[in-house]
């Protein structure tokens, strides 16, 4: 199968399962429910390793770990991204009968963000390849800057950049929404606490791709395989939203998931900067994001220290 029709396969299982997600397992102002946001995250896993498994027929097995595994790191990075998407519900004090709505218009803002963020990326490894060592570099970094960061350098909606942003340059209200995202007011369209929050984890979703986007080329460097740092990213991404329900009362059981990923951005990191001399297989990165992901959440369950996020108050 030529790599024209494998994207089309692609876009018809991302459009067939969004309708099933959004016609069957989701009602419009329905409160996710612990047993079906367990349903609905199996389901986009389960997807995602079927195509894996579509892959490796296709393409042959190097191709199907490869993506795998930048699915993986994906997924462990989107767990992270969970907890910040938990304050800012919290901090708007968005009703729980919104939550979905509004998770899916962000999420949907986000995909955007990364395909584009792929494309660029894609064409700059393509045309310097010396840009995968600035990459490696700033994702050591990064890696060394999450594992030391205290318990007391929480995430502020209010601080950030994106809340400054939409409050100097959005016409915006503190008007109770009611489920609306514009009110208009005097003849002029103000943008609602739900409309600012979708803006918000879009905006915040770029902060995230920043590092993700590198951490996916040292998986797969080839910059031709664009399909499967799409697909990876893309699955990823459409699973957060039932992620977020099934984590969000217990975000603050997780508090050395940081440390994990750290270690894993770490690893990758320095992977791309001896990638020159020395050569990992796929598979042990695989291996790394495995162990150390697993074991940071079971350690974090056995080692319980000052949670981090609060839960959302309902």
């Amino acid at each position: 199968m030529s790599t024209e029709l494998i994207y089309l396969v692609f876009g018809g299982v991302i459009l067939l399962a969004l309708v099933l997600d959004l016609g069957l397992l989701s009602k419009k102002n329905a409160t996710i429910s612990l047993k079906k946001a367990l349903t609905q995250t199996a389901f986009w896993v389960l997807l995602s390793f079927a195509f894996c498994a579509f892959l490796w027929y296709e393409k042959g097995k190097e191709d199907a770990v490869q993506y795998i595994s930048a699915y993986l790191l994906e997924w462990s990075l989107s767990i992270d991204n969970i907890f910040v998407f938990i304050i800012i519900f919290s901090f708007f004090k968005v009703k729980e009968n919104n939550y979905s709505r509004v998770l899916l218009m962000g999420i949907l803002m986000a995909i955007i963000f990364r395909i584009l963020f792929i494309a660029l990326g894609s064409e700059l490894v393509a045309r310097f390849s010396w840009v995968m060592y600035i990459f490696g570099v700033f994702l050591v970094y990064t890696g060394i800057k999450m594992f030391s960061s205290s318990d007391e350098e929480e995430f502020d909606p209010e601080e950030n950049w994106a809340y400054r942003f939409m409050r100097k340059f959005m016409r915006t209200t503190d008007e109770e929404p009611d489920g609306r995202f514009i009110i208009v007011k005097n003849k002029k369209a103000y943008f609602t606490k739900l409309a600012m929050v979708v803006v918000m984890l879009g905006l915040i979703d770029i902060v995230f791709a920043v590092d993700s986007i590198p951490a996916v080329f040292s998986i797969i460097p080839d910059p031709s395989k664009k399909l499967l740092i799409y697909s990876s990213n893309i699955f990823a991404v459409l699973g957060l939203r039932s992620l977020f329900f099934l984590l969000r009362g217990a975000a603050s059981k997780f508090d050395y998931l940081q440390q994990g990923i750290a270690i894993v951005l770490t690893f990758i990191g320095l992977k791309m900067l001896v990638v020159e001399w020395v050569h990992i297989p796929v598979w042990v990165s695989l291996l790394m994001i495995l162990v150390c992901i697993s074991g940071s959440i079971l350690y974090s369950i056995y080692h319980k220290r000052k949670g981090v996020p609060k839960e959302i108050s309902e």
